[in-house]
């Protein structure tokens, strides 16, 4: 196929005091085996050397552009003016964080899949993050997965992802591709303020479009501290997100009972993870604040009285050895190691002194 031929990519990347590793994300974009591409950098009124470091490459290459915000815009809004900038002429969306990086055939290979599955609104990738790669499950060498058939596996089986296979699931943005229209069809394309809006973004693009893979690994993900991820784990956001978007899209995706399955599931794997976080005293008031907003946001307020019930309901189930089982839940779930493992007499303790402390239902 000719670059004339070859259908508009435009690859964006929101950034905010991204200099540290911005140089390297925007030589992973020149390095694409892909010629047909424009590059936009949405600078978020960085205070680093990010927006220098921008305007150099976009002097130096012509496909690359520049937008840097009048006012400081949060993460997600950020990203979502990121895709108002793409040209009315692309076909195809490509997202690369600032502090990732892209391998030379990522576009050449996702476009290929695109082009020859015109059902398929996003694509997807196997993708190195730190030492492991990540989004497996599919088997090759199917390319193409019904929308409604994904939504449905993610809801299914995302415990046993959050429990078991973290390497699991649809992807995150560098490792995905969409089809512009499906970005352009709303004004906010990822369509929440969570920072795993993008896995919402997927559920409702799901409902009218399928899932294509490409079975190679195509993007780079770094870890470290400062990162949307690693920040996100530290409270674990992804909890709430998770019930929030079995609330909104489930429905879709599942049978009634299979959503009301769900839906008691997510709440007692969220009401255990709290309750080993409040009895380990492992947590402060931002943690806290954040988990009882949000639950009572959903629909679900917390109060003493269910993480005590949760404690005893998950003693009762490990009853041989709760504090490797409550040890083992919170390494899942990426939290901090408690000081100690919570056994049977810690539980005790703790319940005697949330019913000291007088908590209502």
């Amino acid at each position: 196929m000719s670059v004339q031929q070859e259908p508009l990519v435009s690859v964006v990347t929101p950034v905010y005091n991204g200099a540290v590793y911005l140089r390297e994300c925007i030589e992973s974009v020149l390095a694409q085996t892909y010629s047909n591409w424009e590059y936009i950098i949405v600078n978020n009124c960085s205070t680093d050397e990010t927006l220098q470091i921008a305007e150099e490459y976009a002097r130096k290459e012509k496909r690359i552009r520049v937008h840097n915000n009048d006012q400081f815009l949060d993460v997600i809004a950020n990203h979502n003016r990121a895709f108002t900038l793409i040209s009315s002429n692309s076909k195809y969306c490509k997202q690369v964080s600032a502090d990732d990086w892209l391998f030379p055939r990522c576009l050449s290979s996702m476009v290929r899949v695109a082009e020859a599955n015109p059902s398929a609104g996003i694509i997807g990738s196997y993708q190195i993050s730190g030492d492991v790669v990540k989004w497996q499950g599919f088997r090759y060498p199917r390319a193409i997965v019904p929308g409604r058939e994904m939504g449905r596996r993610a809801f299914l089986t995302r415990q046993a992802f959050v429990e078991e296979q973290p390497v699991l699931g649809f992807g995150d943005p560098t490792s995905l591709m969409y089809r512009s229209d499906i970005v352009r069809r709303t004004p906010a394309f990822f369509p929440n303020p969570s920072p795993h809006a993008d896995t919402s973004a997927c559920f409702e693009s799901l409902r009218y479009s399928d899932f294509g893979f490409v079975y190679e690994i195509l993007s780079y993900e770094r870890i470290h501290p400062e990162s949307q991820s690693s920040t996100s784990k530290q409270i674990n956001r992804q909890l709430a997100q998770n019930l929030s978007d079995l609330l909104q899209y489930g429905s879709f995706y599942l049978s009634k009972d299979e959503f009301e399955q769900q839906v008691t599931e997510a709440l007692e794997f969220y009401h255990r993870f709290l309750a080993v976080n409040y009895f380990a005293r492992s947590r402060g008031k931002e943690f806290w604040d954040y988990h009882k907003a949000r639950l009572k946001e959903l629909g679900y307020p917390l109060t003493r009285i269910i993480l005590l019930k949760a404690a005893v309901r998950t003693i009762l189930r490990e009853s041989v050895n709760p504090g490797q089982a409550i040890a083992k839940l919170r390494r899942h779930l990426f939290s901090p190691p408690p000081k100690s493992d919570l056994g049977t007499e810690q539980a005790r303790l703790g319940a005697k002194g949330m019913l000291a402390e007088g908590w209502k239902k």
